[in-house]
C-alpha cells in the first residue's frame, strides 16, 4: 500500500505540474496501468475518463497462459476485447471465466478487477475506438528519444541532456502533422459526449 501511496503522489506531482502549464481539462486519458497513476489523474482531472491500455493488459494476461493453449485463449478473448458493444464485450468475458477461469484465474481476474478502465472505450465508435485502446503512440515516441540518447553514455550536464532531447522532440513532432481521415466524424461526435465542458475552437 505504501508504494502505490508514494506513486501516486509522484503522478499527482506530475499532473498538477501539467495543469498549471494551462491543461485545464482531459477529456480521455490512456494508461498502462502504472501503479497510482490512475488515482492520481482522479484527483487532479476527476472529469477525466481513463482507458486503460488493452495492448499492455493482454500481454499481462498471457504470460499466465501456457503455450499450448495460448491460441484457443487468445481466440476467446477476443470475444473480449473487440466486441462491438459493452454488452457482448461483458458476456464474452462472462464466458472467458466460465471456460478459463479455474485454470487461470489470475488472467480472468485481471480483466475483472480492471474492467471500468478495460472498458471505458466500448462507449465509443471505432473510429475513435482505436485511438485510444493503446498506448503504443507514446511508447513509440518514448521509443525514439531512447534512439538518440542511447549511444552517449555520458553529457557534460543535465541541460545538455535536456537540449538533446528537446532537438529529438522537434524533429520527432514535425511528421505529426497529418489528421486521422475520419476526424471530422470523430470530433463531431466527441462534440456530444463533451458538450458541456467544450469552449468554441477548442477542438479546431
Amino acid at each position: 500500500c505504501g508504494s502505490a501511496d508514494e506513486s501516486a503522489k509522484y503522478w499527482v506531482g506530475v499532473l498538477n505540474e501539467i495543469r498549471n502549464r494551462g491543461t485545464e481539462d482531459i477529456f480521455i486519458i490512456s494508461v498502462d496501468g502504472l501503479t497510482g497513476f490512475a488515482d492520481a489523474i482522479s484527483a487532479v482531472y476527476p472529469k477525466a475518463e481513463i482507458q486503460r491500455c488493452i495492448v499492455h493488459q493482454i500481454r499481462y494476461t498471457t504470460k499466465f497462459v501456457s503455450y499450448k493453449d495460448i491460441k484457443a485463449f487468445m481466440n476467446d478473448l477476443k470475444g473480449v476485447y473487440q466486441a462491438p458493444t459493452l454488452e457482448q464485450a461483458e458476456e464474452g468475458l462472462d464466458r472467458l471465466e466460465e471456460k478459463w477461469g479455474s485454470k487461470y484465474p489470475s488472467s480472468v481476474a485481471s480483466w475483472r478487477n480492471n474492467w471500468p478502465q478495460l472498458s471505458a472505450y466500448f462507449k465509443y465508435p471505432y473510429e475513435l475506438r482505436r485511438m485510444i485502446y493503446t498506448t503504443n503512440q507514446i511508447e513509440n515516441y518514448n521509443r525514439q528519444l531512447r534512439k538518440v540518447t542511447k549511444t552517449r553514455t555520458i553529457f557534460p550536464s543535465d541541460d545538455a541532456l535536456f537540449k538533446l532531447l528537446y532537438l529529438a522532440t522537434m524533429d520527432i513532432t514535425e511528421k505529426w502533422t497529418g489528421r486521422d481521415r475520419d476526424w471530422s466524424k470523430i470530433l463531431s461526435q466527441l462534440c456530444i459526449y463533451f458538450e458541456e465542458r467544450i469552449e468554441p475552437g477548442d477542438l479546431e
